[in-house]
């Protein structure tokens, strides 16, 4: 397991408690939670708790290929940060900053092996860059 942590961030145009809304609503999550428009996100659940669990479902617009991300929470504090461990037993949190109007979201996460972690970085960046987009169009 690789102990190598990522940081990506994204300022959002949106008051923390939109930004929060939307980034751990199942119906808000749906519509984001994905790098490219090839791809989508049909389901998703959130137990939004300390030992909830969290499911997306993420899958190729075509069919050809999909797969289930899912997380148990670690802590939970509702408008400032999430931190849960991964299935595969590596560790992500996500910190929500506000500052002059708008909010810093800043997700760490520790690197897989299996993948060459800049298409890890650029993956996860990808993801969030479409949430901002989301978020700044519903604020």
């Amino acid at each position: 397991m690789s102990t190598e942590t990522i940081h990506i961030r994204a300022n959002v145009s949106a008051r923390p408690d939109k930004t929060w809304k939307y980034y751990t609503d199942p119906a808000h999550i749906v519509h984001w939670n994905f790098a490219t428009e090839d791809w989508m996100c049909p389901s998703a659940e959130n137990d939004l708790r300390p030992g909830g669990k969290y499911s997306a479902r993420m899958e190729a617009k075509d069919g050809s290929f999909g797969f289930d991300f899912e997380a148990v929470y670690d802590e939970v504090v509702p408008g400032e940060t999430l931190s849960y461990t991964i299935t595969d037993g590596r560790t992500a949190s996500v910190r929500f900053i506000e500052n002059d109007h708008i909010t810093e979201v800043h997700i760490f996460f520790e690197a897989e092996t299996e993948n060459d972690v800049d298409l890890q970085r650029q993956g996860w960046q990808a993801i969030l860059d479409n949430f901002k987009k989301y978020a700044e169009k519903l604020a």
